[in-house]
């Protein structure tokens, strides 16, 4: 055969090939409502190149996939939480596949395409955001307003959701449901509790990245910030509750080490665009190590714990530490739960449980409470119940009153705004109970 002929019969074999494999099914369509964003998810057979527009008078976003086809068809969505009423697509006659998204009002969208992870193979995530003046404020915030003492603010972060289902168990419990029903009853005692108001991070079925809960935290000025969970290992023997601390170091267990790389990865199964990988990295390592936020984190940690020992084994009895993303805000406590382990036949059973889960929340909320018995910020309704007052007498130092109500100097300062240690006398102090 010449070599003219063998070329051509190659290139004939390698065209269909091609045209084949340019070909990019769209497998699936799935849709996430939250409350200031909907995520619209096309599982693909492989990357895609896409174009993302915007169109007025109505509103809506168009997506076109180059080479690219649908061949099943939309689910019936429930638009009601979404800020989509209506997707539609079509098949263009330039190889292109449409989807048209019809608003309810104007977003501001946003798409990336995402490389396989876990169970998940190719994505193609369109993000549609309410413009920031439309976003719903804080519902609470730390600000005092007549110089009334405030309540404590408690930041309830139920795990994974919406893309990312967390760890599944054996008869197929997943995390993310496990965990909000424990956040839900955690809540409802808090709510109920006078002087304690609770700020759930993740109020419904959808996806929020690692840093996207810290800062929703951290816009309601919480007091404490509490990561739930369900562990997951490839042994299923591991059983037990553990409680979690951030570590500026390395993890204190492999064990540790393994559960952190397992939590951190959720920004790859849930989907985030790394475009401001950039500001990620300046909100995780600027002011990350303050000494007296880590302290506090693990006086909750360990009270916390305590509580968890009373209706559970343990995995470990000392709070651990390790690397967590979730848990690096430099300003509040933070702490993350591992209820029992999901993939542990036997605690898969009690997770499923109401009542085990109410016997979880109620453990948890009793070492919160014991925490801020002993350790209520200075101008809240806790720390005024909690408060003794001292009149300056002649010959009074800080450190003296100190020793005699067992409180540190620091405390004293703090709850008294007193920026040194001079007295006057018959000056009034406020002293916290401990």
């Amino acid at each position: 055969m010449r070599p003219a002929q063998a070329l051509l019969l190659l290139m004939l074999a390698i065209v269909p090939l091609t045209a084949t494999a340019a070909e990019v099914q769209v497998e699936g369509v799935r849709m996430w409502p939250a409350p200031d964003h909907t995520r619209l998810v096309l599982d693909l057979s492989e990357p895609v190149d896409h174009t993302l527009f915007s169109l007025e008078g109505p509103d809506r976003v168009v997506v076109d996939l180059k080479h690219a086809r649908f061949p099943g068809s939309l689910p019936d969505f429930a638009f009601d939480e979404a800020l989509i009423k209506k997707v539609r697509y079509a098949h263009r006659q330039d190889d292109q596949l449409r989807f048209v998204l019809d608003l309810k009002s104007e977003v501001k969208p946003k798409s990336f395409v995402l490389k396989p992870q876990g169970k998940y193979g190719h994505r193609l995530v369109i993000d549609l955001h309410q413009p920031q003046s439309e976003q719903a404020a804080p519902r609470v915030t730390k600000s005092v307003k007549d110089g009334k003492p405030r309540e404590v603010i408690i930041a309830i972060d139920a795990g994974h959701g919406g893309e990312d289902p967390g760890a599944i168990g054996q008869r197929g419990t997943r995390e993310k449901d496990v965990v909000m029903a424990v956040a839900r009853k955690l809540e409802a005692l808090v709510n109920k509790t006078s002087g304690m108001k609770p700020v759930m991070i993740r109020n419904g079925d959808y996806y929020l990245s690692l840093r996207e809960r810290v800062e929703t935290a951290r816009r309601a000025q919480a007091d404490l910030f509490i990561s739930i969970h369900a562990d997951a290992f490839h042994d299923r023997r591991a059983h037990g509750s553990s409680v979690y601390v951030v570590s500026d170091g390395g993890a204190s267990s492999k064990a540790a080490q393994f559960l952190a790389e397992s939590e951190n990865s959720a920004d790859l199964i849930g989907g985030v665009s790394l475009d401001d990988k950039e500001d990620l990295l300046k909100m995780v390592l600027v002011d990350m190590v303050q000494n007296s936020t880590i302290e506090d984190s693990h006086r909750v940690a360990s009270e916390v714990l305590g509580g968890l020992g009373q209706i559970n084994h343990l995995h470990k009895r000392q709070v651990e530490q390790a690397g967590f993303r979730v848990l690096k805000a430099p300003d509040m406590p933070s702490v993350l739960v591992e209820t029992a382990f999901i993939s542990n036949p036997a605690e898969e059973r009690k997770l499923r449980s109401s009542a085990h889960q109410s016997k979880l929340a109620h453990s948890i909320f009793s070492g919160v409470k014991q925490y801020f018995a002993r350790h209520a910020p200075a101008g809240t309704i806790l720390a005024e119940r909690k408060m003794q007052r001292h009149r300056i007498n002649r010959g009074d130092t800080l450190s003296g009153i100190a020793a005699r109500y067992r409180v540190s100097v620091s405390t004293i300062k703090q709850h008294n705004n007193l920026s040194d240690n001079m007295l006057r006398v018959g000056q009034v102090l406020q002293i916290p109970v401990i």
